[in-house]
Formats: structure tokens, C-alpha cells, sequence
């Protein structure tokens, strides 16, 4: 009797939390992961953490769904980029919208620290709640440049850098000491653009004037209970206090889950047939170099291998059933003759089938060589983007070598052999060659840059030289078609293929257990497109091990010195 009735206990609430109404959670304590893992160090580090397009889709959906009253979303510590905050801002507007409750609950929105983008996100929620002991950084924007220039000189090393151009910057805290006037000219317009959109969007979500968000940036931080006087704040509360005010708004036997549990869930009852049309979406992510996608088990993030992302472009490119691409880009940029072979491919495919950029937080440099070929690009307002521009060269360790009783000593044959070598100075001779290459990549990126965006290359130089814009600075200029996010891109990729709204999305390419252990056929397979784990780098100290002449192949390899290249 016993045993019939916990069975029946257990079904019958089973049978009620499948009716009850729903509020639907999502913790931002441990941040939120752009994309999905690319190998399984990058699945292990990002267990706990929600993938923003499971939270995009899932607040899509629960928009229209009744049982859903309500959102709470806890804004911990980890700060997130102000492209992600907006994505998510973006999608918490249009869940508001609908009619549902949404609310916003911090112990704190900078604890004796700046927390301006952490409140900006707050900012969109109808209610917002923080717990007594916690205040609100409400500080505004900074952004610092350290230069080591002199600190090298003391050290005895010089870096012999060529750019191109004046507002190619990143190498300036090398070789400079100071900003330059193109250097703080373009730091300056970032940050007035992003304190524009953070101003607009806190007047917006808390009904204030602009001039009050601007008064008041000026006056943070706040303590708790001056921020509930400002208007910043609804109430000071502790999280079951919230919770429970957020339950009885529901009501009923209130059921919670995170949102992205009922993202999975919905998709889950509404799984398309595997060869529905639909959508193919690709992520590149990380510094852009040659090879496979992946990451060191030792740490220092993922990167965006041109073989695996072309793979994947090659695949979704001759698969009848995807209709459209969305490439979203996150990446800072890298080599120039990856980022070329990717541009390549995005061209090849336009040419079938539509392609979409959705820009994350960066897509500058080598991250924008690799979208302007696409049909349309897509970026928010605070993505940054643009840098169209290069440097290059080396640092001098001569001296430094000199003064800790290291001698060097060479043979070569050719007389730029040694190039390369940082225990040496370029000569003229070599200075004319790092130029010409200098001069041979900006050419080719301002000429893809005039042809892709349909400009003068008069105009794409002017609006190229190295500068790094906004994503609501790059769009009034051209480079970037519309601000938005991913869930946008998405859209207008159905609207370009001619799909209905709910077409299915599919991460590319989507592999099966066996074809992930065959490995690919060819290079035209794919399982071609599979990333991988670097267990042969040296991962967050790849720079400094190169700089110091270690093997490029991990600290159990011959030294590189042996290898004749």
C-alpha cells in the first residue's frame, strides 16, 4: 500500500508540474558561453554554464507560451561583454513585452568595483531588486592603456614594429610611451559611443531622463539604500524574499526552471524532421590561425582554426537542406592568411545560398577580413569591429641577452636568413621587405573591404587605417548593415531562404558518435570540420615560450633550434 501510493504521489505530481505555471530562471554567476564546445576541454569548462542561444530560443519561445509568467534573472559577479549584455537586454525587452513579469536580482552590482554593464543589463528588467548589503557601480566607462616601453629599455629590449596605419594601436604599448593622438583620438570615440548607448538604455528601462542617467553615473557609486533613492533600485531584498514576491505574482504550485532546461525541453517536443530546411549555424570563435580549431589543456581560450571553420562552410555550402548560413564571428583577429582562406569561403558559399553575419563581442581585424564577404552583416552596438589594418615585426633582445650573459651566435646561409631572429635588428634591407609585406596585406584588405561593402576604396582607407569603431559606428558608416543580435540574423537568414519563422536552426555540422570517431574521408568531409585538443602547446604561455626560443611543440620536444624551416 505504501509502495502504491508514493507511486501515485509521484505521478500526480509529475501531472501537476507538467500544468503549472512556469518562471522561468537563469543564473549569470559563472558568465554565459557564446557558442557550443569545440573539443572536450571546452565542454568540461563550460558544464554549469547556460549557452546564449539556448537563452535566446528560449525566451523566443516562452513568449507566446501561457504557462510562462514569469522571468528572474540573477546578474552575479562575472562580468559579461557589453555585446552579450545587449543580446540579452534585447531578448528580456521583447519577453517584457509580451506581458510577463521579468525581474532582475543582484547581492550586488559591484562590490567596491565598477558595475555599470552589469547594472546596464539590470536596466532592462520591469522590477529590479538588490540585496541590502549590496550597492551599485554605477561609474561609467573606462579604458586604460599601459605602455612598457621604458621598462623594456631598462631591460634592454627594443621592438622594431611597422603598421599600417596611424590607428593600428596594438602594438603601441611596445613602442610607445605615451598615447598617440589617433591612439587617444579612437579610444576617446569608443568610449563616448558606448557611454552614449549605456545612458540611453538606463533612461529607457528605468523611465529617467537621459541628463538624471548622466548626473547619476557621475555621482556612483551608490550604497543599496541610495540607489533605491535614485531610482536605480525598486526595493532592497534578499533572494527568497524576491523569489517568493515573484511566485505569488504567478500563482498556483509555481514551478521553476532554468530557462535554458526548458529551451532543451521545448526543442525536444518540437524536433523537426532530419531533413527539414532549415538554417546552418556556424561559430567562429578565438584568434583566427591556420589549422584546426581548439584549445591547450593548459588554459588561454579557444581559437578559430581556418580548416575547421572552412569545413564547415564547405559542408553546409553543398548540404541541400540548409538553405541559409549565420557565421557568428567573436574573434579579435589573427593571421592574415587564415582570416584569408575563411573570407574565401564565405564568398564561395554567398554564392549558393545566403550568407549572415551575427557579430559577438569582437569581430575586429582579422575578425572582420572574415565577415565582409558575407550578404549582410550583423552586429550590436557595442560589438567592436573595424581595426582594417596590420603591424608586424619583432622584438630586439640583443642587449638583454648581453647584460644576462647569453651569447648568440649564428650560422646562415642567405642573406635573410636570420630575418626573423629577435637576437638581432632588421636591417634596411629587411625593413623594405617587412614594408612591402606591410603594404601588400592592407592593400589587399582596404581592396575586399571597398568591394565587399560596395565602397570607394577612397572611402574604405579612410574609414580602414587601423580604426577600431563600435558596432553603431561602424553601422552609420558602412561597414556593418544592421544592429541587432543573434536571434535577428537568424531571422533574416528564414527571410533570405525563404523559410518559415520556426524553420530549424541547426549547430554545423551536427555529427553522430561514429563519424566522430572514423575522423573525415577528406578534407571535403564534415567530420573535416571536428576541432581538437592541443595537448602540444604550451597554451596561455605560447607568446612568452616563443619569445624565449622554446619548442612551439610543448616542453617534452626537441628544441626548435634543430629544425631546419
Amino acid at each position: 500500500m505504501d509502495a502504491g501510493k508514493a507511486i501515485f504521489e509521484t505521478v500526480d505530481r509529475l501531472r501537476r508540474r507538467r500544468t503549472a505555471p512556469l518562471v522561468l530562471e537563469l543564473d549569470l554567476t559563472e558568465g554565459l558561453a557564446e557558442g557550443p564546445p569545440t573539443d572536450p576541454v571546452a565542454a568540461l569548462l563550460s558544464m554549469r554554464k547556460p549557452r546564449l542561444p539556448d537563452v535566446l530560443s528560449g525566451l523566443r519561445r516562452a513568449r507566446d507560451d501561457s504557462r510562462v509568467k514569469a522571468l528572474i534573472v540573477k546578474i552575479g559577479g562575472n562580468p559579461l561583454g557589453l555585446a552579450m549584455v545587449q543580446e540579452l537586454r534585447q531578448a528580456v525587452t521583447r519577453f517584457r513585452a509580451s506581458g510577463k513579469l521579468t525581474v532582475a536580482f543582484g547581492e550586488t552590482f559591484g562590490e567596491f568595483s565598477g558595475g555599470t554593464v552589469p547594472y546596464y543589463l539590470a536596466s532592462a528588467f520591469e522590477r529590479v531588486y538588490l540585496q541590502p548589503s549590496g550597492d551599485v557601480g554605477l561609474t561609467g566607462v573606462a579604458m586604460e592603456q599601459r605602455f612598457v616601453k621604458g621598462a623594456l629599455a631598462k631591460l634592454g629590449v627594443d621592438f622594431e614594429m611597422g603598421q599600417r596605419h596611424e590607428y593600428k594601436t596594438a602594438a603601441n604599448t611596445f613602442t610607445q610611451d605615451h598615447m598617440t593622438e589617433p591612439h587617444r583620438e579612437s579610444m576617446g570615440r569608443i568610449v563616448e559611443s558606448v557611454v552614449d548607448q549605456l545612458v540611453a538604455g538606463i533612461a529607457d528601462g528605468r523611465r529617467l531622463d537621459p541628463a538624471k542617467v548622466r548626473e547619476l553615473i557621475d555621482r556612483g557609486p551608490f550604497i543599496g539604500a541610495e540607489a533605491v533613492d535614485a531610482g536605480l533600485v525598486d526595493r532592497l531584498a534578499y533572494r527568497d524574499e524576491v523569489y517568493d514576491e515573484v511566485k505569488r505574482s504567478a500563482g498556483g504550485d509555481t514551478h521553476l526552471l532554468f530557462v535554458s532546461r526548458y529551451a532543451r525541453a521545448a526543442a525536444v517536443r518540437k524536433l523537426p524532421h532530419p531533413t527539414a530546411d532549415g538554417i546552418a549555424l556556424i561559430h567562429g570563435s578565438g584568434q583566427i590561425r591556420s589549422g584546426r580549431s581548439g584549445r591547450s589543456p593548459l588554459g588561454g581560450g579557444g581559437a578559430m582554426g581556418s580548416d575547421t571553420v572552412s569545413a564547415a562552410l564547405r559542408a553546409a555550402r553543398r548540404d541541400e537542406h540548409v538553405k541559409a548560413v549565420v557565421f557568428r564571428v567573436d574573434s579579435p583577429g589573427g593571421s592574415y592568411v587564415a582570416s584569408d582562406t575563411v573570407w574565401r569561403e564565405v564568398v564561395l558559399t554567398r554564392r549558393v545560398k545566403p550568407v549572415i553575419v551575427s557579430m559577438g563581442e569582437l569581430a575586429a581585424s582579422g575578425g572582420y577580413f572574415v565577415s565582409m564577404g558575407a550578404d549582410v552583416i550583423v552586429s550590436q552596438p557595442g560589438t567592436l569591429t573595424g581595426s582594417i589594418g596590420v603591424f608586424g615585426g619583432k622584438p630586439v633582445l640583443s642587449e638583454l641577452l648581453e647584460r644576462i650573459g647569453i651569447n648568440s651566435e649564428l650560422v646562415a646561409e642567405g642573406a635573410n636568413a636570420a630575418m626573423f631572429s629577435t637576437s638581432r635588428a632588421f636591417s634596411p634591407e629587411q625593413w623594405e621587405r617587412v614594408n612591402a609585406w606591410l603594404d601588400r596585406i592592407y592593400d589587399d584588405f582596404v581592396g575586399k573591404v571597398a568591394e565587399s561593402r560596395d565602397l570607394t576604396r577612397e572611402r574604405a582607407h579612410e574609414l580602414a587605417r587601423g580604426r577600431v569603431w563600435t558596432g553603431a559606428d561602424a553601422q552609420e558608416r558602412g561597414l556593418v548593415d544592421e544592429l541587432g543580435g543573434l536571434e535577428d540574423a537568424l531571422a533574416l537568414a528564414r527571410e533570405r531562404a525563404h523559410l518559415s519563422d520556426d524553420a530549424p536552426v541547426r549547430t554545423y555540422p551536427r555529427l553522430n558518435p561514429l563519424e566522430r570517431l572514423r575522423g573525415p574521408e577528406s578534407s571535403e568531409d564534415k567530420a573535416a570540420a571536428l576541432a581538437r585538443v592541443r595537448i602540444d602547446a604550451w597554451g596561455p604561455l605560447a607568446r612568452l615560450s616563443a619569445e624565449l626560443g622554446l619548442p612551439a611543440a610543448g616542453p617534452l620536444a626537441l628544441p626548435g633550434w634543430y629544425t631546419i624551416r
